[in-house]
């Protein structure tokens, strides 16, 4: 055996170098075999990398440093780009909470006899209208267009870029828009209320003694449609409102059942849905024991019943459903709404901060819930803030609840304010209108 070993040793030893010769001396057969194996292997291993080309080392050299170059060009992309989205997030949400605690006047434009003059915002300009007539002012004050007309109490409803300003208790509408006169109506009965759509259609409710009437306009004066009604059926009509493309009508009517002060809420629509429904009526929900004060179109699709115990709200193009509910405890202040929110105001137990403000969303979820103590005349949403005023005073809030300005405002008596862009606003005044901006 040891012959054998001897000899195997001195057969494969004559080829391994003298690093490999001193790792099988004085090893076993078995060993021997092993560790023959491993060196053969590795050497074979190193013949290989050896023969490859060196352009293919080369080729594989360069790979591995273009994905070591990406993965670190990589890295800092990610490390930029989450330092830039926390500064964004810094400065937005120190933005969103900075509270102003001055202004000042950055212009000023005389309007005479502006106790009979009304103001609304028409897509980011203001309508003006008197009994006299209306105009469309820009940033400056300076007239767009001016359109005349006689009213003895002018009222104005405004949706997208149109507008429509009505004699209430008359009989004459004016339909505008940003570039002037769309049409206007002459109506036989006297106007109660007038709602626009956003290219100028009309709809109206005109009393008729005991009964009440619900006609539908064209831009340019036609009737589109009418529709009878009776304090006993379907009830007293106390609020419309139209939708944004002018297909759907929207009323509240109000009557007496079984001693009950019932509200019923309609919807007519003069498309092809409602072609086939009698009255072009294609929903309709009572309220026993409810009063509906207030309706109005919100954003595509969506409109609100303001109750005297919350609000619900409506989804549906064409044939309009209860999409939810909001059911309240405290008696309701005021109510504000845009196409996005629905807000209300309550009576708070705090003896410091009197009043609750509350802002839902258009799904019923509620937003934010704070309180506040100004004694507030007017309340609105105007350019994505809520805003308040009374004489001397005003507050505005954030769409998240951050109060952003609360102090008096040394330019006279406000009759509105009227949010502009960025910290900028116009406010009407006794003298005429003042552009502030907050500091």
């Amino acid at each position: 055996m040891r012959d054998k070993l001897f000899y195997y040793r001195k057969r494969v030893c004559y080829n391994l170098n003298r690093n490999d010769k001193r790792r099988i001396k004085g090893i076993n057969m078995g060993v021997l075999k092993n560790k023959l194996q491993k060196i053969f292997r590795r050497r074979k291993r190193k013949s290989r990398e050896e023969n490859v080309p060196a352009d293919n080392n080369e080729m594989t050299a360069y790979k591995r440093r273009l994905t070591q170059h990406r993965k670190r060009l990589l890295i800092r992309i990610a490390v930029t780009a989450a330092v830039v989205i926390a500064a964004v997030l810094i400065v937005k949400t120190v933005a969103e909470r900075w509270k102003y605690k001055d202004y000042k006047v950055l212009s000023s434009s005389t309007q005479e006899d502006t106790m009979s003059t009304s103001y609304a915002q028409l897509n980011g300009y203001l309508l003006k209208f008197t009994g006299d007539g209306a105009s469309l002012l820009g940033e400056s004050g300076k007239s767009l267009w001016n359109q005349s007309f006689e009213m003895t109490n002018p009222v104005a409803d405004v949706c997208g870029s149109a507008a429509v300003v009505y004699d209430e208790k008359g009989t004459s509408m004016v339909m505008v828009n940003e570039s002037g006169k769309l049409g206007e109506v002459n109506t036989q009965m006297p106007i109660l209320k007038a709602r626009v759509a956003s290219q100028g259609v009309v709809a109206a409710v005109l009393e008729d003694g005991e009964n009440t009437w619900i006609n539908f306009y064209s831009t340019s004066g036609e009737e589109i449609a009418t529709g009878k009604t009776r304090i006993d059926s379907p009830g007293y009509p106390v609020d419309l409102a139209v939708s944004p493309d002018g297909l759907l009508i929207m009323v509240s009517y109000l009557y007496i059942e079984n001693n009950k002060t019932t509200s019923y809420v309609a919807f007519y629509n003069f498309g092809n849905t409602g072609q086939s429904q009698m009255d072009n009526m294609v929903s309709g929900y009572t309220y026993e024991g409810t009063v509906v004060p207030q309706v109005q179109y919100l954003e595509e699709g969506k409109s609100v019943a303001f109750r005297d115990n919350g609000f619900v709200i409506y989804t549906g193009k064409q044939i309009p459903k209860v999409d939810c509910e909001v059911t309240v405890d405290q008696e309701i202040v005021s109510t504000f709404y845009n196409e996005k929110y629905v807000g209300m105001v309550f009576q708070s137990d705090d003896e410091e901060k009197k009043y609750t403000l509350v802002l839902y969303n258009t799904n019923g979820k509620l937003v934010f819930e704070e309180n506040f103590s100004i004694e507030y005349s007017t309340i609105k949403i105007s350019g994505n803030q809520i805003i308040m005023n009374n004489d001397t005073q005003m507050c505005v809030f954030s769409m998240k609840g951050h109060e952003k300005f609360n102090g008096n405002l040394d330019e006279g008596k406000i009759h509105d304010v009227f949010k502009m862009d960025g910290n900028r606003y116009q406010v009407i005044v006794d003298s005429g209108i003042k552009t502030i901006k907050l500091s």
